[in-house]
C-alpha cells in the first residue's frame, strides 16, 4: 500500500442505514461517479514519459510484445509503481501529509459504498484477506470459533498464526452434497463451551449461495464480547440493490473479507477488507491496519487496484445494470423450474435453519434425474458449446452471473437442452466425505517431520497436509487429522476426474500422501470439534 494509506480523513463513523434506499444508492452521492485512483493513473499515462523505473517493460508494448497481447498496450501504460509522482506523491519534491491521495480517496468511496467504517484494497485476493483476518485473530488470542467449511486459505492462516480453532460445523446438503452455513444458536453454543475464544470466523454466503443470519450471529458474538469476522468472498455484490441480500458489514460484522472480482467485476486477484462499526470493530482497527500493511506487497499492482475503483463506480452508479443481470439469472431459474428434466436447487439451499436467503446470482441447476451428472454436463458444455459454469458436482451445475453482467440466456438454454440423456440414471458418487478424527493441532502437524507413503498405507496415519477438492476449496482433511479410507478414496476420485484438482497435494494423482512421521513426538490437546446445540 502507499506510504500514507493509513490516512482516512472524513471516513464515516456512524453505523450505516441498512435500508434498500441507502444500500442501493437511489440517492447516489455524486462522488460515487468518480474513480479517483483509476483517473489519476489514466491522467499520468496520457503524458509522454521516458520511463527509467520499474516495472522493466517501462510502459512500452515494443519491449515485451507478448505481454501487450495479454493486457493491451493501455494496460502496460498504466502499470506504474507505488509512490509515483502525480498519484501517491503530490509532486516530485515532497509528500503532503495532509493530502488525501487518490488511493485513499478510492478506499473511502468503497467504504461508503459498502457501508464500512474503513476499507482496504488488497491485491492478493480474498485468500490474502483471509491471511490478514486470521493474523488479526492471533492479535486477540489463540483460540477462536471457526466454521469448519471455510476456504483452505483460512486454514493456511491458522497454520501461519498458530491458532487453535474450535470448529462449528455448518449444514451439509446430502442431496446437492454442498456445505452451507451455521446458526446463531450453534455459534452461541460454541462460544459458551469455549469461553476463551477471541473471535468468531464464519463464511457467508456459501459457495452455493446460502446466506447466514449475520445480524443475529453478530449479536451473539458481541454478547460474548468478541468480534465477528466474515469471509464474504462470494458476496462482494451484496448490499448494492434491494433485490440482493444486505452485506455483512451493514449487518454488524466487525471485519469482512470481500473478493471483489467474484461478484463485483474487478480483475482477478483484487479484493477488499472492510471494517465494521461499533466497539469491537474500533478495538481491532489499528491491528487490522498494521496487519494489512505487513501482508500487502510494496509493489502492489496499479492495474488491480484501479480495477476495484472502477468496479465500485460501475456497481454503485448503474443499478440498471444490476437489474439486467438479475433478470437474466431469474429467467434461467424460471426456465429450470418449468423444465421436466432439470430442477432448480434454490429450495434445497433454503431448506435448512442456517440459511435466511439465497444469492440470486448463483443459479443451481440440479441434474439428479436428468440422465446426466453435473460433471458430465460441464464437460460437454465446455467441449461442444464453449460454455463454462462456475462449478460442477455429480449432482448439479452452479452458474455464477456477474452483478453487472447479463447472460445470453438463449445460448445457455439451447446448450443445456442439447445435452444427451442416459437411458439409466448415472451413478453419482458421494461428494463430501465425513469428518476425520483429530489427533494433533493443525500447526503442530503441519510443521512436524513428514513422510510420504503410498495411499493404502496412509489410511490411519496423521495427515501433514491440508487437502481440499477445488473448487470449492473447502478442506476435506486438515493437518493433524487421521486419514480415513473414505477421505482417501474421495481425494483419489477427485484427482482422477477430468477436471479434478486437490489443493495442497504434493502428488497430483494422490497415489501418495504426506503424513506425520511415526517418530514425531505426539502432541495431545483437547478436541476442537464442537457439537451443535
Amino acid at each position: 500500500m502507499p506510504a500514507d494509506s493509513t490516512l482516512h480523513p472524513t471516513m464515516p463513523t456512524a453505523p450505516p442505514d441498512t435500508s434498500a434506499e441507502v444500500s442501493v444508492g437511489t440517492r447516489i452521492d455524486p462522488r460515487q461517479h468518480t474513480a479517483p485512483y483509476a483517473e489519476a493513473l489514466r491522467s499520468l499515462a496520457s503524458e509522454d514519459w521516458l520511463r527509467l523505473h520499474v516495472p522493466a517493460h517501462q510502459g512500452s508494448a515494443d519491449h515485451v510484445p507478448g505481454l501487450a497481447e495479454i493486457v493491451g498496450e493501455a494496460g502496460m501504460g498504466i502499470d506504474f509503481p507505488m509512490l509515483f509522482s502525480g498519484i501517491d506523491q503530490e509532486n516530485w519534491r515532497m509528500i503532503n501529509h495532509a493530502r488525501i491521495t487518490p488511493i485513499v480517496a478510492a478506499q473511502q468511496l468503497a467504504a461508503e459504498a459498502w457501508g464500512a467504517s474503513r476499507t482496504w484494497f488488497i491485491t492478493n485476493g480474498a485468500s490474502g484477506g483471509n491471511h490478514i483476518a486470521t493474523t488479526v485473530v492471533r492479535g486477540l488470542g489463540r483460540e477462536f470459533v471457526l466454521q469448519r467449511s471455510v476456504h483452505s486459505s483460512v486454514i493456511d492462516g491458522v497454520i501461519h498464526a498458530d491458532l487453535r480453532p474450535h470448529f462449528v460445523h455448518g449444514r451439509v446438503d446430502p442431496g446437492l452434497r454442498s456445505s452451507h452455513g451455521v446458526t446463531p444458536a450453534e455459534v452461541d453454543f460454541a462460544l459458551t463451551e469455549h469461553p476463551d475464544s477471541a473471535a468468531v470466523y464464519l463464511v457467508s454466503p456459501s459457495y452455493f449461495g446460502a446466506v447466514a443470519d449475520i445480524a443475529a450471529i453478530a449479536e451473539v458474538a458481541h454478547s460474548h464480547n468478541v468480534p465477528l469476522i466474515i469471509d464474504e468472498a462470494w458476496g462482494s455484490h451484496f448490499g448494492m440493490h434491494p433485490d440482493l441480500p444486505i452485506n455483512a458489514v451493514r449487518l454488524g460484522a466487525d471485519l469482512v473479507v470481500s473478493s471483489t472480482h467474484k461478484g463485483a467485476g474487478s480483475l482477478a486477484q483484487s479484493a477488499m477488507v472492510h471494517l465494521g462499526h461499533g466497539p469491537q470493530a474500533k478495538r481491532i482497527e489499528m491491528l487490522v491496519d498494521r496487519v494489512v500493511q505487513s501482508y500487502q506487497s510494496t509493489s502492489s499492482s496499479a492495474i488491480l487496484l484501479s480495477s476495484i475503483d472502477e468496479a465500485r463506480r460501475h456497481l454503485v452508479t448503474h443499478p440498471e445494470a444490476i437489474v439486467a443481470a438479475l433478470d437474466t439469472a431469474e429467467e434461467i431459474r424460471d426456465r429450470v423450474r418449468s423444465d421436466s428434466r432439470f430442477r432448480d436447487g434454490t429450495p434445497d439451499i433454503l431448506g435448512g435453519h442456517d440459511a435466511i436467503a439465497a444469492d440470486p446470482f448463483k443459479v443451481v441447476v440440479d441434474t439428479r434425474g436428468a440422465g446426466i451428472t453435473g460433471s458430465q454436463a460441464q464437460y460437454l458444455l465446455i467441449r461442444d458449446h464453449r460454455i463454462y459454469c462456475e462449478l460442477a458436482t455429480p449432482s448439479a451445475l452452479v452458474l455464477l452471473v456477474g452483478a453487472t453482467s447479463p447472460v445470453d440466456v438463449e445460448r445457455f438454454w439451447t446448450a443445456l437442452q442439447a445435452l444427451p440423456r442416459s437411458e439409466s440414471e448415472p451413478e453419482r458418487p458421494i461428494v463430501l466425505p465425513g469428518s476425520c478424527v483429530k489427533r494433533l493441532e493443525i500447526s503442530d502437524a503441519h510443521f512436524a517431520e513428514a513422510a510420504t507413503v503410498p495411499f493404502a498405507e496412509a489410511i490411519g496415519r496423521i495427515s501433514a497436509d491440508s487437502l481440499a477438492a477445488y473448487p470449492p476449496g473447502v478442506p476435506n482433511l486438515l493437518p493433524g487429522e487421521v486419514l480415513s479410507a473414505e477421505v482417501v478414496d474421495f481425494l483419489r476420485t477427485t484427482a482422477a476426474a477430468p477436471s479434478g484438482y486437490v489443493r495442497g497435494a504434493q502428488d497430483s494423482r494422490m497415489d501418495t500422501f504426506r503424513v506425520v512421521a511415526e517418530d514425531s513426538p505426539p502432541v495431545t490437546r483437547a478436541s476442537n470439534t464442537v457439537a451443535p446445540a
